[in-house]
């Protein structure tokens, strides 16, 4: 869009504290190219603040890249807004028009508490990984690991999952806030390798615990997860992990 560019009309969460009350604000923004990221779109409204003397929104980013996951926001009721397979810092302002009004709020998940406006901890992540989402045995050097033959098909599963980026837009689609893709995408990346097979069995164990005692919901099994996924990881991820922990858990009882 040329000339002056879009107007819209945000009503942004906005919340002092992790302990504060919390509610919708109106704000108006003018001259918004088409060509902004919806980042870029939320730095020239702080601008705006800022010259106001006002508080800042704040939001959170890193790369801004698609890759990094920290931009977590909810946009007119979906993770990341409304184009499918893109993160929030990746979503161009072309997709809506002027006069548009757009909802942006925070992740909504008991696991992920508010730190202020649209920032979440989201922490519980880093400690199911911390729970076994990694390889601890040798598995030599770089020509070591590419000398073991991998089938393509094995290898192309294996980094489908790893695409992985831990935003959390699962947890924020499923309405029981179940984090089972995310976990299971950990799971299978390593599961599906050799390098990831010895410890397999308490890999599964270790993460499906951990997140169950942060307090993430049950799968649902409705798909939202996977339709919301910024990087459109598999369902599947979900049943393999089921059957590894199955296996797992049967095997440790005998």
């Amino acid at each position: 869009m040329s000339g002056k560019g879009m107007t819209l009309n945000l009503k942004i969460w906005r919340q002092s504290s992790a302990n504060a009350a919390g509610k919708l604000e109106d704000y108006k923004l003018d001259n918004v190219s088409s060509d902004s990221s919806f980042l870029e779109m939320l730095d020239q409204l702080n601008e705006e603040l800022e010259r106001s003397g006002k508080e800042p929104v704040a939001f959170d980013h890193d790369c801004r890249e698609g890759i990094c996951g920290a931009c977590s926001l909810f946009i007119n009721g979906r993770p990341h807004g409304p184009e499918r397979g893109t993160t929030a810092c990746q979503l161009h302002m072309r997709h809506f028009n002027d006069g548009d009004s757009i909802v942006i709020e925070p992740f909504r998940a008991k696991p992920f508490p508010v730190i202020r406006d649209l920032v979440v901890d989201r922490s519980a992540f880093d400690r199911i990984i911390e729970a076994g989402g990694y390889v601890s045995v040798r598995t030599g050097s770089a020509p070591d690991g590419n000398a073991i033959p991998i089938s393509k098909d094995v290898a192309d599963l294996a980094m489908d999952a790893a695409q992985c980026i831990g935003c959390g837009a699962c947890v924020a689609a499923c309405k029981n806030a179940s984090a089972s893709l995310f976990v299971s995408a950990k799971v299978s990346q390593l599961a599906l390798l050799p390098q990831g097979k010895v410890e397999a069995k308490e890999r599964v164990l270790n993460m499906v615990q951990a997140m169950d005692d942060e307090g993430f919901g049950h799968c649902t099994n409705t798909r939202a997860c996977e339709a919301e996924c910024p990087k459109e990881i598999s369902v599947d991820n979900i049943a393999r992990m089921n059957r590894e922990w199955f296996k797992a858990n049967l095997s440790s009882k005998k």
